[in-house]
């Protein structure tokens, strides 16, 4: 059913590339109504435009709080045109018909994910007029274009060129759909900032609320999913406040995959743990190779050189700019990896990585801006789906220092052994259980991930990092059920021990790190990661 667009209202917060549509819609011979600022800019362009105020003979009131919460703007958007009691009614009351609403909301996402906004900010900026018009017109999408994306004005004018002056019937059911997805991921963006207000002023229960929603905008369509035979899109959540994938910057390579991301996320994850200069190897969601140093380049080959093997075909996150030195050692040798996530790239590393041959093509390579000083936001959910349902969670953001480290053996771990320790279980944390990591100084030799038994994870770890784990430390992301695990270790030259504790066999764990003069400490904190 085409009913021919006579009038419009425009009321918009994104302007871009509105007169020009507005413009044109008027050559068309669309009657132009708008509100505060958009009618202003209309007019500073010289599009014929009409205030809503004048259209209902109210005038806009309370700092433009209500100005479109109307009858003659509510009524001439919801009447059905082949309903001759509506029609009667618009007569009665003198209300005109609107055929085409042009609303994108108050920027409230962008908003809320500024530092330091306040309460009262954010308020101000919950749009109410906007999404009841962009509902009114969705709902009563069989008589009424409802416009909320400006990447849309060009389809639109096109469809009414073609149309007569008129948009299709499919054209409009896209628009409604797409509208009401922009409302509830908006509605969604505002009861969880909501939710975080009453959580951070000592409410409990609202921590989990009684309904969650959870909606996003898409950034890119996949390749597929983790199979070809999957399909699969990138949502970014509205609202975020931190550095994350959804914010980076694609600077090369080929299309990113779901798996890519997935990786990316995990690597980014371990950097986020480190200030200094660190690089971690990335392989199938877990850590092959890590390592902090002086600077970047060397973080980069104590990382790679801690699994040379499973790091070819990884994913890299970095916590300093990539550097010239990192780019030639990363094109040396018959070295690749398929993703590189860093604060930022230096023009000669940038052209050497993608002008190399075998490279340039292939490596996707995203700049997320410096992040190293920039805390990582505890409110976030972690949401894993299940079959029917999803799982929230608190994001696992604890790391051991060294003040909650209870020595639990006779020999005390050394200044060296302790923070070998403690960089070891920073590691492990993002190692999928059952996770063992061992390391020496700053560098991880070798990690044991996956296993249904701790005793073949640390048989794993130890494999891994081969003649270089004599003296060298491990940690494990829970308690040893059993001493066979650190036995394993000691016979092949591990000195001291972290894992939380809480067995029932401690007693006989720590009893045979003592016998081996084995140093062990007990954090009270797991950190299993399914």
């Amino acid at each position: 059913m085409s009913h021919r667009i006579q009038r419009a209202l425009i009321s918009v917060s994104d302007k871009s590339g509105i007169e020009n549509f507005a413009r044109q819609l008027a050559q068309l011979g669309v009657e132009i109504l708008s509100t505060g600022g958009t009618y202003a800019a209309l007019k500073k362009a010289a599009v014929p435009v009409r205030e809503v105020s004048d259209h209902t003979g109210f005038p806009e009131m309370m700092d433009g709080r209500v100005k479109t919460l109307h009858p003659k703007v509510h009524g001439g958007i919801l009447a059905l045109r082949d309903d001759p009691q509506h029609t009667g009614a618009m007569a009665e009351h003198e209300i005109a018909p609107i055929d085409l609403v042009v609303v994108n909301l108050y920027p409230f996402e962008a908003t809320i994910a500024k530092r330091g906004v306040t309460r009262a900010e954010a308020i101000e900026n919950i749009d109410i007029g906007g999404p009841s018009m962009v509902r009114s017109a969705a709902k009563n999408h069989r008589f009424v274009g409802i416009v909320t994306d400006p990447a849309d004005y060009g389809q639109v004018l096109d469809e009414l060129q073609q149309g007569q002056g008129a948009l299709s019937d499919t054209f409009r059911r896209t628009l409604a759909a797409k509208a009401f997805a922009l409302t509830a991921r908006y509605d969604a963006a505002i009861a969880a900032w909501m939710f975080e207000q009453q959580s951070a002023a000592g409410s409990a229960e609202a921590r989990f609320p009684e309904s969650f929603a959870l909606a996003g905008v898409k950034v890119a369509d996949l390749r597929y999913g983790e199979n070809p035979h999957q399909l699969a899109a990138f949502y970014r959540l509205g609202g975020a406040r931190e550095a994350s994938l959804a914010s980076a910057e694609v600077l090369n390579g080929k299309q990113l995959s779901y798996n890519n991301l997935v990786d990316l996320d995990a690597a980014l994850a371990i950097a986020r743990e480190f200030e200094e200069p660190f690089v971690a190897v990335c392989k199938h969601n877990n850590p092959c190779g890590a390592a902090a140093a002086g600077t970047i380049a060397a973080a980069l080959e104590a990382a790679w050189a801690g699994d040379p093997v499973s790091a070819f075909g990884s994913v890299l996150s970095f916590t300093r700019t990539v550097d010239l030195a990192s780019a030639e050692f990363l094109v040396s040798g018959n070295r690749f990896v398929e993703a590189i996530v860093a604060p930022g790239f230096d023009d000669e590393a940038f052209r050497l990585l993608v002008d190399k041959p075998k490279w340039g093509k292939n490596v996707r390579l995203l700049a997320i801006g410096d992040f190293a000083n920039l805390p990582r936001d505890e409110r976030e959910f972690e949401v894993k789906k299940l079959v029917g349902g999803f799982l929230l969670q608190e994001r696992d953001l604890a790391a051991a220092v060294e003040g909650q480290c209870k020595v639990v053996t006779g020999r005390k771990p050394s200044a060296e052994e302790l923070a070998g320790l403690l960089f070891a279980e920073r590691i492990a944390k993002h190692v999928k259980s059952n996770a063992v990591v061992v390391a020496k100084g700053t560098q991880v030799l070798g990690v044991g991930a996956g296993q249904m038994s701790r005793v073949d994870s640390v048989h794993m770890a130890v494999r891994k990092s081969g003649e270089r784990v004599r003296g060298a430390v491990l940690a494990s992301d829970a308690f040893f059920p059993f001493a066979d695990g650190p036995e394993l270790a000691m016979a092949a030259g591990v000195t001291a021990f972290l894992q939380p504790g809480g067995s029932v066999r401690d007693a006989e764990v720590v009893a045979a790190c003592d016998r081996h003069g084995a140093a062990m400490v007990f954090t009270g904190t797991r950190h299993f990661r399914h």
